[in-house]
C-alpha cells in the first residue's frame, strides 16, 4: 500500500491527517524506537481546540465519543507521519489504548474506542488488526472525553 493509498482512503472515507497538534506539557507528539513508533495521548483536537468536551454518557453522547475516538486515531496517525515521514512505513498497528472520560453510570467504552480501531482497520486493513485497552476513567485532560495512544510496528526493509 502506498502512501498516496493511505491518504486516498483517508480522504474516501471522509477524512484528512490533521496538523500534528503540540504537546500541552514536556513530551513528543510520538518517539521512533527501532522498528516501533509509540505515539503519545491524543485527543479530539482539530485546529488546535477540542471537537468535543465533556463526560461521555453525560454531555457527551456515545455516538460522539465514537467520533472522538476516530479523531484521536487520525491525531496519532498524523503523529507516527510526522516522525517516520510516510504512513506507508506502518507496516502494522501493534496496540491502541483508549481511555473514556465516562460518567459514572456509563460502561460501554470498548464501544466509544471502536471509533479509533474500526478507522484503523479500514484504513490498513488485517495490518490495522491491534492488541487494545479501553478504560473508563474519571476526567482527561481539558476535560475532553477520549483519549487514544498506540504503537505502530514499521517495515525492517527501509
Amino acid at each position: 500500500m502506498s502512501d498516496k493509498g493511505v491518504e486516498e482512503r483517508l480522504r474516501e472515507l471522509g477524512f484528512e491527517l490533521p496538523i500534528v497538534a503540540k504537546p500541552v506539557a514536556e513530551y513528543v507528539p510520538a518517539k521512533r524506537v527501532e522498528n516501533l513508533v509509540y505515539v503519545s495521548g491524543q485527543g479530539p483536537i482539530r485546529d488546535g481546540k477540542a471537537v468535543y468536551i465533556g463526560r461521555v454518557g453525560k454531555e457527551v453522547s456515545p455516538d460522539e465519543g465514537y467520533k472522538a475516538a476516530e479523531i484521536c486515531a487520525l491525531n496519532c496517525l498524523a503523529a507516527i507521519k510526522s516522525v517516520v515521514g510516510s504512513l506507508e512505513e506502518v507496516e502494522e498497528i501493534v496496540q491502541v489504548r483508549g481511555f473514556v472520560n465516562s460518567a459514572l453510570d456509563f460502561h460501554n467504552q470498548p464501544k466509544v474506542v471502536n471509533g479509533a480501531s474500526e478507522l484503523l482497520v479500514k484504513i490498513f486493513r488485517e495490518r490495522g488488526r491491534h492488541a487494545r485497552v479501553a478504560l473508563g476513567t474519571s476526567n482527561l485532560p481539558g476535560n475532553i472525553p477520549v483519549e487514544v495512544e498506540m504503537i505502530v510496528a514499521l517495515s525492517r526493509s527501509r
